[in-house]
């Protein structure tokens, strides 16, 4: 495995073991030139349906976009990188369960923010900001108020 901090192409495994859902193993490696250590996980690969955007385009779903929308909703938060992944986990499963073969951008991005919401309303109203792509304030403080109503 390629180190992600100096490109090394070789590493070793130092620790293996299944994350807390069993749907992954998580991999402590060092690499064998810089001696830093990183984790990796390994998990099978599912088919997912494609992801049917805004503009028509049809794409593959994309873990690790999702993924950095998250945490940079979550940036400066008291949310770990293994909640983040427990709520991407949650996520394809939805999507395997979906049963078609395309699924709408916004239902994803629905998704995600009903997760956030119990996770940080903070991270919740971040993400939405982006998401929904708020035209001016008075938008933005309107899902504020929503959001302390519930």
């Amino acid at each position: 495995m390629k180190c992600p901090f100096c490109s090394f192409p070789d590493s070793k495994v130092v620790d293996s073991r299944p994350d807390k859902g069993g749907a992954a193993i998580r991999r402590r490696r060092e690499c064998e030139s810089c001696g830093k250590r990183f984790t990796t996980y390994e998990r099978v690969e599912e088919p997912l349906p494609l992801v049917l955007k805004k503009d028509g385009r049809r794409e593959p779903f994309d873990r690790m976009k999702i993924v950095s929308g998250i945490q940079k909703a979550c940036e400066k938060r008291q949310v770990s990188r293994e909640t983040i992944d427990r709520l991407v986990d949650r996520l394809e499963g939805r999507l395997q369960e979906w049963g078609e073969k395309e699924v709408p951008s916004t239902t994803i991005g629905e998704w995600v923010m009903t997760e956030l919401h119990e996770i940080d309303e903070v991270a919740y109203v971040r993400f939405a900001s982006v998401y929904r792509s708020f035209k001016d304030v008075n938008e933005f403080m309107s899902e504020l108020q929503d959001l302390l109503k519930k």
